[in-house]
């Protein structure tokens, strides 16, 4: 069973940072490594949106509300993802989710982030 686990949440203040992961399991490497990964977040009231991608390549990807002070990294080895927030603003408090896109339509159940002002 392909499951999601994402942790390192938490409660920071305004400029603070958090570092995310995400561990997968029931997925094998070569399916791992072979779709891109994502990260989202939905904040109350909002709907849910792409934060960042990081493809096969490493190439990556970021929504311009955190281009430069976001970075997601992957770990094929261990079939885990990982976003670095630096900066971090009081707009970016939601629960965040990661996803991998050859299980699209398999969920998490996230990691709240409260940023304090």
């Amino acid at each position: 069973q392909v499951r999601l686990v994402e942790s390192g949440g938490g409660l920071v203040q305004a400029g603070g940072s958090l570092k995310l992961s995400c561990k997968t399991s029931g997925i094998i490497l070569s399916v791992f490594w072979g779709s891109a990964m994502d990260w989202y977040r939905q904040a109350p009231g909002k709907q849910r949106e792409l934060v960042a991608t990081i493809d096969t390549d490493g190439v990556t990807n970021y929504a311009d509300s955190v281009k430069g002070r976001f970075t997601i990294s992957r770990d094929n080895a261990k079939r885990a993802a990982y976003l670095q927030m630096n900066a971090l603003k009081p707009e970016d408090t939601a629960l965040y989710y990661c996803h991998h896109q050859f299980y699209s339509d398999r969920w998490g159940q996230g990691t709240q982030v409260t940023v304090s002002s």
